[in-house]
């Protein structure tokens, strides 16, 4: 499958599940404060079989063509632990989860398993919108003298904020499937109509005060 037509069946597999919804009335409260007419679960593709293996299929031919130096697979905890260990055994490599921070008992670790300084690392993340919690995981690898190759995640709201966090950070990020595939999927299957592309498409130019 070429990579266009795999962009489109995951976003295509992500709405039918119905892990990608949309509410104009009354937006999704983010972590971040922001509200949003978009709210993606993709931890509800983990209970199809079909889906799941799509997507960590399509993981694997990411790291496998953009990171054939791979090492060690990094899960972003908690939503993309799972589909990070059936990654790393997919490519038969060690995997690791991090917390977003520290537990306060026991050993305290932020980082969960075997990482050997300088083994070359890459994260795996199942969405990315603001870059903030994603690029926390990146540091704390770094603190570990991991050698961070970079990022593959599911979906990417493509905010310009979360571009230029990644360049700044010398990340580099790929993703299954993003927010202008997600649209043109979602039009062509009856799921959003013209009128609210145009609000996606203003909502996503400024988010953070798009509802206020």
């Amino acid at each position: 499958m070429d990579k266009l037509s795999l962009s489109r069946s995951v976003s295509r597999n992500l709405l039918k599940m119905k892990a990608i919804k949309f509410n104009f009335r009354e937006p999704y409260v983010w972590a971040s404060g922001w509200r949003s007419p978009v709210y993606c679960d993709n931890r509800i593709s983990l209970s199809d079989h079909r889906v799941r293996s799509l997507i960590r299929d399509a993981y694997v031919e990411v790291i496998q063509e953009k990171f054939p130096e791979v090492e060690v697979i990094a899960g972003v905890a908690t939503g993309a632990i799972a589909q990070g260990v059936l990654v790393a055994d997919k490519l038969g490599v060690p995997f690791v989860y991090v917390r977003e921070k520290a537990k306060g008992h026991g050993l305290m670790k932020t980082i969960e398993g075997k990482l050997e300084p300088g083994q070359k690392t890459v994260i795996i993340e199942d969405l990315v919108s603001t870059g903030g919690s994603s690029l926390k995981v990146t540091d704390e690898l770094r603190k570990a003298e991991a050698n961070v190759l970079g990022m593959v995640a599911i979906f990417s709201y493509e905010f310009p904020t979360a571009i230029e966090r990644f360049q700044e950070n010398d990340c580099k990020l790929y993703t299954l499937s993003t927010f202008s595939m997600l649209k043109d999927v979602a039009l062509e299957g009856g799921y959003i109509t013209d009128e609210e592309i145009e609000k996606l498409n203003e909502w996503q130019k400024n988010p953070q005060d798009y509802f206020k």
